[in-house]
Parts: structure tokens; sequence; C-alpha cells
């Protein structure tokens, strides 16, 4: 049973960082499709960036380039994202979703608040 948990969320001012973690169980952590997402209220959810685990391709949205950033730990079963320069409209609640063999797994989502 494929598990994913979001963690490393809070309340952060702006100019901030925060380090969110996305760990996954149940399967070999290899081949498989990684995305960050995010949804703040009454907005539709939002890719934030996306991993191909094989190739280490990233993409991320313009709204974050630059200032967030993807890393993973093989030994962990771990995606960190790191994300700098906070601004008060990078709050919402971010979830992660791996795709592993055509099945799409999302965590239960981390909620980022930026506020002075």
């Amino acid at each position: 049973q494929v598990q994913v948990v979001e963690s490393g969320g809070g309340l952060v001012q702006p100019g901030g960082s925060l380090r969110l973690s996305c760990t996954a169980s149940g399967f070999t952590f290899s081949n498989f499709l990684l995305y960050w997402y995010r949804q703040a209220p009454g907005a539709e959810r939002e890719l934030v960036v996306s991993l191909t685990s094989t190739s280490g391709t990233t993409n991320y949205a313009d709204s974050v380039k630059g200032r967030f950033t993807i890393s993973r730990d093989n030994a962990k079963n771990t995606v960190y994202l790191r994300m700098n320069s906070l601004k008060p409209e990078d709050t919402a609640v971010y979830y992660c979703k791996i795709r592993y063999r055509n099945y799409d797994y999302w965590g239960q989502g981390t909620q980022v608040t930026v506020s002075s």
C-alpha cells in the first residue's frame, strides 16, 4: 500500500523560508513522478513543481521559479520542497502527489501561511 505524507508547513513571515517534506512508503523509491500542488482558499489547485525521478527533470511554476527548490533523499524515501523568499500569496495548503505505475497517490496536505 503506497502512502504519502507531507510535513513541514507552518506560519512564517514574508521573506522567510520553510522546507516541506513528502515521505512515501509502500513502493521502491525509484521510477515515479512527483508533484507538489497548492490550493489557496477559494482558488483552484495549482501545480507548483514536478519531478521525474529517473531523469531528475524538474519543472517549476513561473510564480515560484528562483524561490522554490525540490530535492530528494532516496535513503529516506523523501522529497523536499525548499521555499525561500516566501510571499503572502504563497499561503495555501500544499499537497504532494506521487504517480507510480499509473496510479496517483496523494498526501493529506500541509498548511503554509505567510503573514506578518
